[in-house]
């Protein structure tokens, strides 16, 4: 393991201890940064999403911006707005940034906003760039969205269009924890209560390790060296087209159950989390069991359930499942 490597397991081992029980999440969050991808939280009120994408940006030596979604939201408030202001005596219009022009953006309960205000993302997600006016501007060159959103069986939920559930690379479910990981929280919050307090052990208080984007960088290049044999791509390759063509597995429930299958943004975002995923096992080359343990996560929310699916109660985490079980790799 090298010392990027090594740098990056130190964010993820820093960012657990701040978010207990939820190890799949924050490294999720991590997989996402190193592939310049856009991470989608999912889950019931208190389950730490924004605690976990904030203890992410706390270990980060890098701006940080968040955005409170609302029904009131303007789209101007997500991305800014242009201004008059006098000088030398003569007014001008004059781009007064908004909050999305931070490297790591946190837009917090995204689904509670109506689309027009979620569909001021859909550039800079796609993009990495804003338009106001007549002008485009740049955002940094790390820029990360980390969005978190109820159940949209939740009261005042608006669900998210398509279009803009497939700029998210990865979709994470994000669950209650068990009794241990329960208790250890009521403790960790306990003891943030007092700081300084030590412990009967006089360990040191954690502090956080503000890694410098350049590590970051230097991953996202390590990332391309990753080897990718044609077994594995054509196994992405088939994994996506049976969402496509589930008629071609006539001795699964694929066909009925799927509407409308995965776009290439799918085939694409699968090959870049497996060699992330691959990377931090500290491996140079990408095995089946990469695409696997990556295929919920990406494929889930770009998947459209038919009409008997959700008659029956099915959902997207199954449909992989099946995918999964009757996909040959190979």
């Amino acid at each position: 393991m090298n010392q990027t490597q090594q740098a990056i397991t130190s964010l993820i081992s820093q960012v657990e201890k701040s978010v207990i029980g939820q190890s799949h999440v924050v490294r999720s969050l991590v997989i996402g940064l190193l592939t310049q991808g856009h991470i989608l939280l999912e889950g019931l009120p208190g389950t730490a999403k924004t605690r976990s994408v904030k203890s992410l940006a706390d270990n980060l030596h890098t701006s940080f911006g968040r955005i409170q979604f609302t029904p009131d939201l303007l789209p101007s408030d997500v991305t800014g707005t242009e201004v008059y202001q006098e000088q030398n005596g003569k007014p001008q219009l004059h781009f007064q940034p908004g909050p999305i022009f931070n490297s790591i953006v946190l837009a917090d309960e995204i689904n509670r906003a109506p689309a027009k205000v979620q569909a001021a993302l859909l550039e800079a997600m796609a993009e990495g760039t804003i338009t106001v006016g007549d002008q485009t501007h740049a955002l940094p060159e790390l820029f990360m969205v980390l969005a978190t959103q109820n159940p949209v069986e939740q009261e005042g939920t608006y669900p998210l269009p398509e279009a803009q559930m497939d700029r998210f690379i990865m979709k994470v479910s994000v669950d209650y924890p068990d009794d241990d990981a329960e208790l250890d929280i009521i403790r960790l919050v306990r003891g943030e209560e007092s700081p300084q307090k030590q412990t009967e052990d006089n360990l040191e208080i954690e502090t956080t390790i503000q890694l410098d984007p350049s590590v970051v960088m230097q991953a996202r290049s390590e990332l391309s060296q990753i080897e990718v044999s044609e077994i594995s791509e054509r196994y992405i390759v088939a994994l996506v087209m049976a969402t496509r063509k589930p008629e071609r597995y006539s001795e699964s429930n694929l066909s009925r159950w799927i509407e409308i299958g995965s776009s290439p943004r799918a085939s694409i975002s699968l090959d870049k989390c497996a060699r992330a995923y691959a990377w931090l096992q500290g491996r140079d080359y990408v095995e089946p069991d990469d695409i696997r343990a990556m295929a919920h996560s990406v494929l889930g929310h770009r998947i459209t359930l038919s009409y008997d699916a959700l008659a029956d109660g099915v959902t997207q985490e199954q449909v992989i499942n099946e995918l999964l079980d009757h996909v040959v790799i190979g």
